[in-house]
């Protein structure tokens, strides 16, 4: 491997971190987990609240890790015994932002900063399609968004990328204004303000001024882009220019926007959109179903055309999208008592991503007499409004013809009480327990969504549901 070609050289590593290299060696990506470690990687041995990654720093050399960054005073790391090549650290998550913060300056990319209270996850992968489209990009994983995500993202960054996508996360106030100054983005998309973590910030405005916090990173000549559908969008438009950023591009339905819809035709499986982008006319295909999706892809190419990349191939790279796992992600099981479709959007729940999801599956097309079935756990943080808030789904759901609602956790038990009793699927005290509930319930031709917190783990409703396919005996050619 040629020194051009790696990730990082022990030199390099060595110099960010003020660290120290117990051997020369050049790194082609970085782990933070043994599990998935890859031939060629930096292994990164951060100390967590149920694991500490020193214990599995030998794993990840045998797997063929390139090196491990360690503290200075892990065992053995100098003597005969040593694993392999090591990277001595005084701390290693602070090493880690280390790297990130090296991996920025040293990169001619330019980058765009993606937050809001919904849609980050999302919005940040579709941005990052369309540029990747277009040229070099690199972008970070799944919700790679907190204090180790970032720059963990960013120290992977290739060094010939031309644009970078990273997601900022918060659930308390000045979190993002730490990641921010990491990223120093040039493109900040705030997505929207709802009602996400409102029991641990207090407000709709804290929430605003938690995630505009991003502005103060920005150099002036940046640019924020904002829903301007939004009602906290004065409110981040002030922010922004008490910053002195002199560009501010918006997105959304209002006659205002930038970047403004003019027509969609929602189908159960896409969209067809036709918007105004600053004053040209374009047409083209989201291929995931959803009005708020179509939101997204506004902010979408707001964001490619701020970062300077083409509009038109960015719209033209959203036709190709798919649903992520936890996030819309649609497949068939092939159950015993007949096929079902499952849209599996357990990875978080707030109000405003409920009705997207309840939309979503509202428009969703059943088999012959099949029901549409909605599955929903807790979504958490939302304080003492937490039982108006789940209350309030009732509505979304009889509007958009949902059949059945099965409910899990103490929240859910207000909507499940405000439900028409011809609704009320069943209500258990947690996933575990409702996860055999919907199975047995389950027949040909139903389409069930699952949604709620993380915290709520419906992903063990999913994975049950999954699992039904797995009882079908096998075809006797062995297929």
């Amino acid at each position: 491997m040629s020194t051009a070609s790696a990730l990082w050289t022990a030199a390099e590593a060595a110099a960010a971190t003020k660290g120290r290299s117990t051997g020369d060696w050049q790194a082609t990506g970085v782990s933070i987990d043994s599990r998935s470690v890859q031939a060629g990687d930096l292994f990164i041995a951060l100390a967590g609240p149920n694991f500490d990654g020193h214990a599995f720093v030998a794993e990840a050399l045998n797997k063929g890790a390139a090196a491990a960054m360690t503290r200075t005073d892990f065992a053995g790391a100098d003597g005969p015994d040593a694993p392999g090549p090591l990277l001595l650290v005084e701390d290693t998550l602070q090493a880690l932002w280390d790297l990130g913060a090296v991996a920025r300056a040293r990169s001619g990319a330019r980058f765009a900063g993606v937050t809001g209270s919904v849609g980050k996850t999302s919005t940040k992968e579709a941005l990052a399609r369309g540029l990747a489209a277009q040229a070099p990009t690199a972008w970070s994983a799944g919700s790679f968004n907190n204090h180790w995500g970032l720059p963990l993202s960013l120290a992977r960054m290739a060094r010939g990328a031309v644009y970078g996508v990273f997601e900022l996360g918060m659930n308390h106030p000045g979190e993002i204004r730490r990641l921010a100054g990491l990223l120093r983005p040039d493109v900040a998309l705030i997505t929207n303000i709802e009602a996400a973590h409102i029991g641990l910030l207090g407000s709709l405005e804290a929430i605003a001024d938690a995630k505009g916090e991003i502005f103060e990173a920005m150099d002036s000549d940046g640019t924020a882009v904002l829903n301007r559908d939004n009602s906290y969008f004065r409110h981040l438009d002030k922010m922004a220019r008490a910053r002195g950023i002199k560009h501010i591009v918006t997105f959304g339905r209002a006659a205002e926007a930038d970047v403004r819809l003019i027509d969609c035709v929602l189908e159960a499986t896409h969209s067809d959109v036709t918007a105004d982008v600053l004053g040209k006319k374009l047409e083209y295909t989201v291929s995931v179903p959803g009005s708020h999706w179509v939101i997204n892809s506004l902010a979408v190419i707001a964001a490619a055309q701020a970062l300077g990349a083409d509009p038109a191939a960015t719209a033209a790279a959203l036709a190709g999208l798919r649903s992520i796992k936890g996030r819309g992600a649609r497949q068939q099981i092939n159950a015993p008592r007949g096929n079902f479709d499952l849209i599996d959007d357990a990875y978080n729940a707030n109000p405003s991503s409920m009705r997207a999801a309840i939309e979503v599956l509202g428009r969703a097309k059943t088999g012959p007499d099949g029901r549409r079935i909605a599955v929903l756990g807790d979504m958490l943080e939302l304080g003492p409004q937490a039982a108006s808030m789940h209350r309030g789904l009732a509505e979304p759901l009889r509007e958009a013809g949902v059949d059945l609602v099965y409910t899990c956790g103490e929240a859910m038990a207000a909507l499940a009480e405000a439900l028409p009793e011809d609704m009320r699927g069943g209500h258990a005290a947690n996933s575990q327990a409702l996860a055999p509930i919907v199975c047995a319930a389950v027949t040909a031709g139903d389409v069930v969504m699952v949604k709620g917190s993380l915290g709520s783990r419906m992903a063990l409703v999913v994975e049950a549901l999954t699992g039904l396919a797995q009882t079908l005996p096998r075809a006797a050619n062995g297929t």
